[in-house]
């Protein structure tokens, strides 16, 4: 989560000041960073993700930039993913409602090519939509699931 956060940060700018490309720089140069996890296929993978929910209060689009790691017990078996969320929220605007959700996955270790996943997810129409839109708030948390 710290990593995320200082990625954030490199720019020299509060989190809170950050448009959509920012934080979707930053959450690319963090999904780069390769980690020490189990050899299975989905030890390491990044989430792109948006939607309008209503968790904690009135319906609010959000992009959810999540990577989760694979933990394993002592003996080498599953025990729980680690999610590490850059979430943006933005105000309801019905541009951004009329995108519908939509998620998409990339793991490391596999035939996939991070930049090509990347650059797949911009190329989309939804993309330029989002982009146009400043994040209201942005949240760097972790959960285990």
């Amino acid at each position: 989560m710290h990593l995320l956060q200082g990625e954030l940060q490199a720019g020299q700018r509060a989190v809170a000041d950050l448009s959509t490309e920012d934080a979707w720089s930053a959450f690319l140069r963090f999904g780069r960073a390769r980690f020490d996890t189990p050899d299975t296929p989905d030890a390491d993978g990044l989430l792109f993700q948006y939607g309008t929910y209503s968790f904690d209060g009135p319906p609010t689009f959000s992009l959810d930039l999540t990577r989760q790691f694979e933990i394993n017990d002592s003996s080498g078996d599953h025990h729980h993913y680690l999610q590490v969320h850059c979430e943006l929220r933005y105000d309801s605007a019905a541009p951004l409602s009329a995108l519908g959700s939509f998620e998409s996955w990339f793991f490391h270790d596999t035939e996939d090519d991070l930049d090509q996943w990347a650059e797949g997810l911009t190329d989309r129409g939804a993309w330029a939509v989002v982009r146009e839109h400043r994040p209201v708030e942005i949240r760097v948390y972790r959960e285990q699931v």
